[in-house]
């Protein structure tokens, strides 16, 4: 094949790729009923309708406002109500206040995304800049983490509702195996490189690649368990102050913490909300819905404490696991217990499964620069008063996440897939 055949190829498997990864986003929505589109359940939730707004708005905004002559925005008003964050492009719509739009309806939402994927699919890609087509990429990450928040933000509409309804009554609990001890691995100290390197797609806060010093350190095999940290729970770990960080303490007391979210006590037994409804709680299966605060605690508790983001990914590039884990992909949309194997030293559930809460504030690399414009706001600005979870989660994209890719959340958050893993 020639090299501008094999040139053509790539760019029409980019667009593939782009189209492929929208129509995903539908297939999600696809269970839900007309009413569950709209609901808002605190803040941090965005309804279902928006994030597909939202995503299709990216597209329309950043691609082809830009790369197509005279194009005709779908409707005037989008660019305000569904611009999230983007202080470049204009005002947008107060994000506490999503799940108050009735209007545009959902179906005329999915007429916008018809209209806009038509002209994403129009594209000659050949004839685009190099920095529409980086914008192209970006854009199909952005949409795989709208993908994940759709998730964890129908889970939680879900979850407040006193039917306590299933999202899809047809998914499958993972087989139980016998529960893996846990043991830990150890890792020499030393100076060692990080972030990203290569022309691989990565995002901004990936990189620039710096050497850091590690001491030398252990690492669990796996991640922790749902019978371990209730083993927390009956020491009265939510009733001691002096295993918290003061601002944990203060949500605790504030926040009436007393289990992960999503855990109830039914006629003295643990159940749990899924994405299938209520089940019993499998003790076997990785804790998850913890805050850092309670990672933190929980940590100190075991007499240990949390991987830096440093240490997690020189773990996750000296022993390069294999990406099959528990990802969207495996349609369990649910954690599943770490599989035992006959090296019980070698770390599992690296990926997938749940984000692993750092010790390691979210802040900028050594040389780090936010790109120009509109773009330059999707990371840098966030860098403050957050905390870097590594590995991904049982409904993060098995094709969306790497070595070096940084989550970062407040410390405070519980309603995605987040859960521990200890290091010494």
């Amino acid at each position: 094949m020639s090299f501008l055949r094999m040139q053509e190829t790539a760019h029409n498997r980019l667009i593939e790729h782009l189209l492929d990864v929208r129509t995903f986003s539908e297939t999600i929505t696809n269970p839900l009923e007309q009413e569950d589109f709209v609901i808002q359940s605190m803040p941090d939730v965005s309804p279902a309708k928006w994030h597909l707004a939202h995503t299709t708005w990216f597209f329309e905004t950043f691609v082809l406002e830009t790369a197509v002559p005279d194009y005709q925005p779908f409707h005037p008003q989008f660019r305000f109500l569904f611009n999230s964050y983007y202080n470049a492009v204009g005002d947008r719509h107060p994000r506490a206040h999503r799940g108050m739009l009735s209007r545009p309806t959902i179906d005329e939402v999915r007429k916008y995304r018809t209209y806009v994927n038509h002209a994403l699919g129009k594209l000659n890609v050949e004839e685009l800049s190099g920095e529409i087509r980086s914008i192209i990429e970006i854009g199909i990450h952005h949409e795989q983490q709208h993908q994940e928040l759709m998730l964890t933000d129908i889970k939680h509409v879900l979850s407040i509702n006193p039917l306590r309804p299933a999202y899809r009554s047809d998914l499958t609990l993972a087989e139980n195996s016998d529960r893996q001890a846990l043991s830990w691995s150890d890792f020499e100290g030393g100076i060692h490189q990080v972030g990203h390197a290569g022309d691989k797609f990565h995002f901004d806060n990936e990189a620039p690649r710096h050497e850091v010093l590690l001491r030398d350190f252990q690492l669990a095999n796996r991640l922790t368990s749902n019978q371990e940290y209730l083993e927390f729970i009956e020491d009265r770990g939510y009733q001691r102050p002096e295993l918290w960080l003061s601002e944990g303490w203060d949500a605790v007391q504030q926040l009436g913490w007393t289990c992960p979210l999503y855990w109830e006590r039914v006629n003295d037994e643990w159940q749990t909300f899924t994405l299938a409804g209520m089940r019993d709680l499998n003790p076997q299966e990785p804790v998850t819905h913890v805050s850092f605060f309670e990672a933190d605690a929980f940590a100190r508790w075991k007499g240990c404490r949390l991987p830096t983001e440093f240490e997690w990914e020189h773990v996750a590039q000296t022993h390069q696991p294999a990406l099959q884990s528990n990802f969207v992909e495996e349609d369990l949309l649910h954690p599943r217990s770490a599989p035992k194997s006959g090296d019980q030293t070698s770390p599992v559930q690296l990926y997938g499964d749940a984000w692993e809460w750092t010790a390691s504030p979210y802040i900028a690399y050594p040389g780090y620069h936010p790109p120009d414009g509109a773009i330059g706001e999707y990371n840098g600005k966030f860098m403050s008063s957050q905390w870097v979870l590594r590995g991904g989660s049982c409904v993060t994209s098995k094709s969306h996440i790497r070595p070096t890719y940084r989550n970062f959340f407040h410390p405070e958050k519980r309603w995605q897939f987040t859960g521990i893993r200890l290091a010494e």
